[in-house]
């Protein structure tokens, strides 16, 4: 992973201009949704020109486009829509800050969509397009976000379909921040595991662990944080496309935003204590090993001070020629060390 994972325009280039490093590997997939109480209709593999037909009609129009644009398909779809080139830009350079713009009439919001992959967490962008005759929502992704909602729609489950569209509009800003508390699952397991690894044995592997659970959640905290913003946003401020019922429904999605940004403080705080738990741990074993290694070492220097005397062998040294001078040198030694172990042992030294 880089620290960097932001698509951008080369330096120099006029706000607006969509230019890309690299052309996306396939087109991308129209999905088209045009309901109202009593009528659906769909069309998973839609033409912009299609699409554009239904812009006039009297049922609300939901246009999802899934995989990578390109600038030409991006024009395209600016031209048919209405989509302002600098929202264009902003979904074609992914990896932009979440926030929410308004265009005249039209809203644009930028989301970013929490999941793992390969055991880390990463974020996707997701780009809303919405006005008063179509929402068009953007995901560069492999596998399409938004299909639990589609499915609510299609079987008329919930209150999607007898809402305006901006209620279709708080559903997926809803969809998005929720798919926040599954990460937090997996990263409050992740803390478990590893407070129980750092309370057994604290190894260098825990910590390169650790150093990247605490990565990923720095990563989310500052890609979540400003989706709570724009909820706000959209609750304070009074904007024609979001209706008074709507808005009751959006302080449901605000409180979810700001229980995810706490959880997410709390796991910084969390993964900091580890930080200094791995550290207090490894200093405190150390510690246990230098003591057992001075106890080990302070045994030995009674005998090697008796050894040592004694091994000189100078002349007319007492005991030298003794008969039971070997057997009385031992028993100095091990008296020496038995005095030792029972003096550390009576205060607590080991």
């Amino acid at each position: 992973m880089t620290y960097l994972d932001k698509r951008y325009a080369v330096p120099g280039t006029p706000p607006g201009e969509l230019t890309s490093h690299a052309e996306p590997a396939a087109p991308p997939r129209l999905h088209l949704v045009e309901y109202s109480e009593t009528f659906w209709f769909e069309s998973e593999h839609a033409s912009v020109a299609e699409c554009a037909g239904f812009i006039a009609a009297p049922t609300h129009t939901w246009i999802h486009v899934q995989g990578a644009a390109s600038p030409e398909v991006l024009r395209e779809l600016g031209t048919a829509f209405g989509i302002h080139a600098l929202a264009l830009e902003d979904i074609l350079h992914t990896g932009q800050r979440p926030k929410l713009e308004t265009f005249g009439g039209p809203m644009f919001v930028v989301l970013s969509l929490p999941h793992w992959r390969n055991a880390r967490a990463v974020t996707e962008q997701v780009s809303l397009f919405f006005d008063e005759r179509v929402l068009v929502s953007f995901y560069a992704g492999e596998s399409d976000p938004f299909a639990p909602v589609r499915k609510r729609l299609r079987d008329g489950a919930g209150n999607v379909r007898t809402h305006a569209s901006d209620f279709l509009f708080h559903s997926l800003i809803d969809l998005v921040i929720d798919q926040g508390f599954p990460i937090l699952d997996e990263c409050a397991a992740w803390i478990e595991q590893l407070e129980e690894k750092l309370m057994d044995k604290p190894r260098v592997e825990v910590l390169r662990d650790l150093h990247q659970l605490r990565r990923d959640v720095v990563l989310l905290r500052r890609m979540l944080w400003p989706q709570r913003d724009i909820v706000n946003n959209l609750l304070r401020d009074a904007h024609p496309l979001i209706h008074a019922d709507t808005r009751l429904y959006l302080r449901d999605c605000y409180d979810h935003a700001v229980q995810v940004i706490e959880i997410l403080e709390s796991f910084r705080e969390t993964t900091a204590s580890l930080m200094e738990l791995y550290l207090s741990s490894t200093s405190n074993r150390l510690n246990e090993v230098m003591r057992v290694l001075t106890i080990i070492a302070t045994l030995f220097i009674p005998p090697t001070f008796v050894v040592g005397v004694y091994g000189m062998n100078f002349d007319h040294m007492p005991e030298l020629h003794w008969e039971y001078g070997y057997a009385l040198a031992w028993l100095v030694i091990v008296a020496m060390v038995g005095g030792l172990l029972y003096y550390f042992k009576r205060n607590d030294w080991m």
